[in-house]
Protein backbone atom coordinates (compact mmCIF):
# COMPACT_ATOMS: atom_id res chain seq x y z
CA UNK A 1 0.00 0.00 0.00
CA UNK A 2 1.25 3.74 -1.23
CA UNK A 3 0.94 6.29 1.67
CA UNK A 4 1.40 9.85 1.65
CA UNK A 5 1.47 11.33 4.66
CA UNK A 6 1.25 15.27 5.53
CA UNK A 7 2.59 16.30 9.24
CA UNK A 8 4.76 19.45 10.27
CA UNK A 9 6.05 17.19 13.57
CA UNK A 10 9.21 15.81 12.70
CA UNK A 11 8.87 12.90 15.32
CA UNK A 12 5.58 11.95 14.83
CA UNK A 13 5.88 12.38 10.68
CA UNK A 14 9.05 10.28 11.01
CA UNK A 15 7.44 7.74 13.33
CA UNK A 16 4.69 7.27 11.06
CA UNK A 17 7.44 6.57 7.80
CA UNK A 18 9.02 3.82 10.25
CA UNK A 19 5.64 2.43 11.14
CA UNK A 20 4.35 1.93 8.14
CA UNK A 21 7.56 1.35 5.98
CA UNK A 22 8.20 -1.69 8.76
CA UNK A 23 4.54 -3.20 8.26
CA UNK A 24 5.72 -3.17 4.80
CA UNK A 25 3.84 0.11 3.16
CA UNK A 26 5.58 2.67 0.55
CA UNK A 27 6.15 6.03 1.76
CA UNK A 28 6.81 7.71 -1.88
CA UNK A 29 6.52 11.48 -0.42
CA UNK A 30 5.56 13.46 2.76
CA UNK A 31 4.74 17.07 3.09
CA UNK A 32 5.77 19.68 6.07
CA UNK A 33 3.41 21.84 5.14
CA UNK A 34 -0.59 23.10 3.54
CA UNK A 35 0.56 24.29 0.49
CA UNK A 36 2.47 21.09 -0.72
CA UNK A 37 -0.06 18.82 0.43
CA UNK A 38 -2.43 18.76 -2.94
CA UNK A 39 0.77 18.70 -5.46
CA UNK A 40 2.53 16.00 -3.44
CA UNK A 41 -0.97 13.72 -3.77
CA UNK A 42 -1.30 14.61 -7.32
CA UNK A 43 2.25 13.44 -8.44
CA UNK A 44 2.07 10.55 -6.26
CA UNK A 45 -2.09 9.38 -5.88
CA UNK A 46 -1.31 7.02 -3.44
CA UNK A 47 -3.47 4.48 -1.74
CA UNK A 48 -4.24 6.62 0.85
CA UNK A 49 -3.28 10.03 2.41
CA UNK A 50 -2.64 10.64 6.28
CA UNK A 51 -2.86 14.13 7.06
CA UNK A 52 -2.60 16.50 10.21
CA UNK A 53 -5.89 19.04 9.74
CA UNK A 54 -3.71 21.79 11.64
CA UNK A 55 -0.29 22.99 9.11
CA UNK A 56 1.82 25.79 8.29
CA UNK A 57 1.48 28.17 7.60
CA UNK A 58 -1.48 29.10 9.45
CA UNK A 59 -2.47 26.03 11.12
CA UNK A 60 -6.18 26.77 10.67
CA UNK A 61 -6.99 23.74 8.62
CA UNK A 62 -4.70 23.50 5.80
CA UNK A 63 -4.42 19.66 6.08
CA UNK A 64 -8.12 18.95 5.85
CA UNK A 65 -8.51 21.63 3.32
CA UNK A 66 -5.88 20.43 0.75
CA UNK A 67 -7.29 16.57 1.57
CA UNK A 68 -11.11 17.71 0.02
CA UNK A 69 -9.12 19.90 -2.58
CA UNK A 70 -7.43 16.46 -3.48
CA UNK A 71 -10.50 14.44 -3.17
CA UNK A 72 -11.96 17.06 -5.94
CA UNK A 73 -8.69 16.03 -8.17
CA UNK A 74 -8.51 13.02 -7.17
CA UNK A 75 -12.25 11.52 -6.74
CA UNK A 76 -12.44 8.82 -4.52
CA UNK A 77 -8.87 9.13 -2.79
CA UNK A 78 -8.91 7.70 0.48
CA UNK A 79 -7.65 9.88 3.56
CA UNK A 80 -7.15 9.50 7.09
CA UNK A 81 -6.99 12.91 9.24
CA UNK A 82 -5.35 12.57 12.51
CA UNK A 83 -5.79 15.56 14.96
CA UNK A 84 -4.38 16.59 18.11
CA UNK A 85 -8.38 16.80 19.39
CA UNK A 86 -11.89 16.69 18.71
CA UNK A 87 -12.70 18.87 16.31
CA UNK A 88 -16.63 18.39 15.52
CA UNK A 89 -16.16 20.71 12.83
CA UNK A 90 -13.28 19.46 10.58
CA UNK A 91 -14.74 16.06 11.29
CA UNK A 92 -18.31 16.90 9.96
CA UNK A 93 -16.66 18.21 6.86
CA UNK A 94 -14.61 15.64 6.28
CA UNK A 95 -17.63 13.07 6.26
CA UNK A 96 -19.86 15.82 4.16
CA UNK A 97 -21.40 14.50 0.92
CA UNK A 98 -21.85 10.82 2.51
CA UNK A 99 -18.27 9.63 1.09
CA UNK A 100 -16.50 6.98 1.40
CA UNK A 101 -12.92 6.03 2.52
CA UNK A 102 -12.83 8.64 5.61
CA UNK A 103 -11.05 8.30 8.99
CA UNK A 104 -10.78 10.83 11.47
CA UNK A 105 -8.46 9.58 14.41
CA UNK A 106 -6.95 11.49 17.70
CA UNK A 107 -3.16 11.55 17.49
CA UNK A 108 -2.85 9.77 20.25
CA UNK A 109 -4.19 6.32 18.44
CA UNK A 110 -1.05 6.45 16.35
CA UNK A 111 0.52 4.55 19.43
CA UNK A 112 -1.97 2.07 18.94
CA UNK A 113 -0.16 0.16 16.69
CA UNK A 114 -2.40 -2.75 15.55
CA UNK A 115 -5.73 -0.02 15.66
CA UNK A 116 -3.97 2.43 13.74
CA UNK A 117 -3.01 0.04 10.89
CA UNK A 118 -6.06 -1.46 11.07
CA UNK A 119 -8.02 1.25 11.06
CA UNK A 120 -5.78 2.71 7.61
CA UNK A 121 -6.57 -0.30 5.79
CA UNK A 122 -9.90 0.13 6.27
CA UNK A 123 -10.08 3.38 4.80
CA UNK A 124 -8.11 2.45 2.27
CA UNK A 125 -10.17 -0.07 1.11
CA UNK A 126 -12.93 2.45 1.04
CA UNK A 127 -14.20 2.07 4.68
CA UNK A 128 -14.81 4.48 7.33
CA UNK A 129 -12.57 4.76 10.72
CA UNK A 130 -14.12 6.98 13.50
CA UNK A 131 -12.19 7.65 16.81
CA UNK A 132 -14.16 6.52 19.55
CA UNK A 133 -13.38 10.42 21.02
CA UNK A 134 -14.81 11.43 18.30
CA UNK A 135 -17.48 9.33 18.18
CA UNK A 136 -18.49 9.63 21.47
CA UNK A 137 -18.42 13.56 21.06
CA UNK A 138 -20.52 13.79 18.22
CA UNK A 139 -23.08 11.71 20.56
CA UNK A 140 -22.70 13.41 23.38
CA UNK A 141 -23.48 17.24 21.96
CA UNK A 142 -26.87 15.72 20.21
CA UNK A 143 -29.77 17.30 22.41
CA UNK A 144 -33.82 16.55 22.24
CA UNK A 145 -33.25 13.91 19.28
CA UNK A 146 -34.22 10.49 18.88
CA UNK A 147 -30.95 9.20 20.33
CA UNK A 148 -32.98 9.71 23.85
CA UNK A 149 -34.96 6.73 23.12
CA UNK A 150 -31.79 4.35 22.13
CA UNK A 151 -31.13 1.75 25.27
CA UNK A 152 -27.65 2.07 26.53
CA UNK A 153 -27.01 -1.22 24.46
CA UNK A 154 -28.35 0.16 21.31
CA UNK A 155 -26.41 3.46 22.00
CA UNK A 156 -23.23 0.73 21.82
CA UNK A 157 -23.59 -1.22 19.01
CA UNK A 158 -24.46 2.44 17.42
CA UNK A 159 -21.01 3.94 18.55
CA UNK A 160 -19.17 0.73 17.47
CA UNK A 161 -20.92 1.05 14.02
CA UNK A 162 -19.45 4.71 13.60
CA UNK A 163 -16.04 3.61 14.62
CA UNK A 164 -16.31 1.24 11.45
CA UNK A 165 -17.12 -2.02 13.36
CA UNK A 166 -18.88 -4.99 11.72
CA UNK A 167 -21.57 -7.19 12.87
CA UNK A 168 -19.27 -9.78 14.01
CA UNK A 169 -16.69 -7.40 15.55
CA UNK A 170 -19.22 -5.85 17.79
CA UNK A 171 -21.00 -8.87 18.74
CA UNK A 172 -17.51 -10.29 19.96
CA UNK A 173 -16.73 -7.23 21.76
CA UNK A 174 -20.07 -6.89 23.34
CA UNK A 175 -20.23 -10.95 24.07
CA UNK A 176 -23.46 -11.73 22.20
CA UNK A 177 -24.53 -13.23 19.37
CA UNK A 178 -24.40 -11.71 15.37
CA UNK A 179 -27.89 -12.27 15.69
CA UNK A 180 -28.13 -10.03 18.25
CA UNK A 181 -26.58 -7.25 16.93
CA UNK A 182 -28.74 -7.70 13.66
CA UNK A 183 -31.56 -6.86 15.95
CA UNK A 184 -30.10 -3.99 17.87
CA UNK A 185 -28.90 -2.37 14.32
CA UNK A 186 -32.43 -2.74 13.22
CA UNK A 187 -33.71 -0.91 16.30
CA UNK A 188 -31.29 1.79 15.62
CA UNK A 189 -31.98 2.40 12.29
CA UNK A 190 -35.75 2.30 13.23
CA UNK A 191 -35.41 4.91 16.19
CA UNK A 192 -33.00 7.54 13.98
CA UNK A 193 -35.64 6.97 11.30
CA UNK A 194 -32.74 5.44 9.21
CA UNK A 195 -33.65 2.63 6.53
CA UNK A 196 -31.76 -0.60 7.16
CA UNK A 197 -28.89 -1.39 5.43
CA UNK A 198 -26.29 -4.28 5.06
CA UNK A 199 -23.58 -2.01 3.59
CA UNK A 200 -20.58 -1.99 5.93
CA UNK A 201 -19.46 1.92 5.37
CA UNK A 202 -22.28 3.22 4.06
CA UNK A 203 -24.73 2.00 6.90
CA UNK A 204 -21.85 4.16 8.86
CA UNK A 205 -22.05 7.01 6.98
CA UNK A 206 -25.73 7.30 7.02
CA UNK A 207 -25.12 7.53 10.68
CA UNK A 208 -22.96 9.85 10.65
CA UNK A 209 -24.72 12.13 8.45
CA UNK A 210 -27.67 11.79 10.61
CA UNK A 211 -25.63 13.29 13.24
CA UNK A 212 -23.44 15.58 11.44
CA UNK A 213 -27.30 16.97 9.60
CA UNK A 214 -28.94 17.58 13.49
CA UNK A 215 -25.21 19.04 15.06
CA UNK A 216 -25.86 21.79 12.22
CA UNK A 217 -29.17 22.24 12.67
CA UNK A 218 -28.43 23.24 16.30
CA UNK A 219 -25.56 25.15 15.06
CA UNK A 220 -27.73 27.53 12.76
CA UNK A 221 -30.41 27.70 15.94
CA UNK A 222 -27.73 29.34 17.99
Amino acid sequence: MRVVIAEDNALLREGLVLLLTSAGHEVPGVAVSGPEIVPLLCEHRPDVAILDVRMPPTFRGEGLQAGLEARRLIPGLPILVLSQYVEETYAAELLGGGASGVGYLLKDRVGRVDEFLSALERVAAGGTALDPEVVAELLARRRDDPLESLTPREREVLQLMAEGRDNATIASMLVVTERAISKHIGNVFTKLGLPPSDSGHRRVLAVLAYLRQDGDASAARR
